[in-house]
């Protein structure tokens, strides 16, 4: 499938580009993660002014991969997908301000609703809200709520391409920074980027993400099932990640090199909205292979 951006659609990913790559994305992931949030809801309203809260009301959904791949690739916290993709078309306006959601079963807690204004189970508004739960990714804030909404079928498969996107674009940070680290790093007087198994490894990656990266946006054309979008990037962002632990070493495990928070969010995102087993069923079902 070949497909390419139009000069719109171009210059708005050219703007939260812009916007992100200025911003110190990373402090705010670890302040957010640390329940400091100035700097996360300082970002939050930036994003908000370029419109990407009201692109699932006023856009399309290749608007919304656009924006959520660029939100992936800088490692933003909060509720994104939640407040931008999930809840909009389940309530059908535009969401104001920060708010979150759970949908039973796919998503049983709201992320950062300690952080919400507003707080749902499907489309309802939330009963109350417990105790908080641990994320592998720190910045994943989940908090158990209680509640009697349903799920919205359409807003949900929204919230799964957004989390496709964002698969995409961390996994795409991933290999740009294992792929710029392996030309520093020297063993035995060689850049290890100079060895062929790394450069086998890092290729697998690079193909493993251009083969995603159509299913993601023929998904937000329709022309895809989203869940045979969410399973390709989360596959190719999952590879990417352990690929660049392996390259950077031992490095790579420690909380404080940057690497960890793509590395983490990747491992959340893989189950986050559906875990693949889901997704795959979903498919075979689709195709009569159940």
């Amino acid at each position: 499938m070949r497909f390419e951006l139009d000069s719109d659609q171009r210059d708005f990913a050219a703007a939260l580009e812009s916007l992100l790559a200025g911003a110190d994305t990373v402090a705010a992931a670890r302040g957010w993660a640390a329940g400091e949030h100035e700097a996360g809801l300082k970002l939050w309203d930036r994003l908000g002014e370029l419109g990407v809260l009201s692109l699932a009301t006023d856009a399309s959904p290749v608007e919304v991969a656009i924006a959520f791949e660029a939100l992936g690739r800088h490692a933003v916290p909060g509720p994104w997908v939640e407040s931008a993709a999930y809840l909009p078309v389940a309530l059908g306006r535009e969401i104001e301000g920060v708010a979150t959601v759970a949908v039973s079963p796919h998503v049983p807690y709201a992320l950062d609703a300690d952080v919400a204004e507003r707080v749902y189970v499907g489309s309802s508004p939330v009963a109350s809200v417990g105790e908080m739960a641990t994320s592998v990714d720190r910045t994943r804030r989940l908090f158990a709520v209680e509640g009697e909404g349903e799920p919205d079928r359409a807003a949900f498969d929204l919230a799964v391409l957004a989390t496709s996107a964002q698969l995409l674009g961390a996994g795409e940070r991933v290999l740009a920074d294992s792929v710029e680290y392996v030309k520093q790093r020297t063993q035995f007087g060689r850049a290890i980027g100079s060895y062929q198994a790394i450069k086998h490894q890092l290729a697998d990656v690079r193909i493993a993400l251009d083969f995603a990266r159509p299913l993601v946006f023929g998904a937000a054309l329709g022309e895809i099932d989203v869940s045979a979008a969410k399973v390709a990037a989360g596959d190719a962002a999952y590879l990417a990640s352990r690929v660049g632990l392996q390259v950077h070493g031992a490095i790579g495990y420690t909380a404080e090199f940057d690497l960890s928070v793509w590395i983490t969010k990747i491992r959340a995102l893989v189950t986050a909205w559906g875990t693949p087993d889901f997704h795959r069923a979903r498919l075979a079902q689709q195709l009569g292979l159940d």
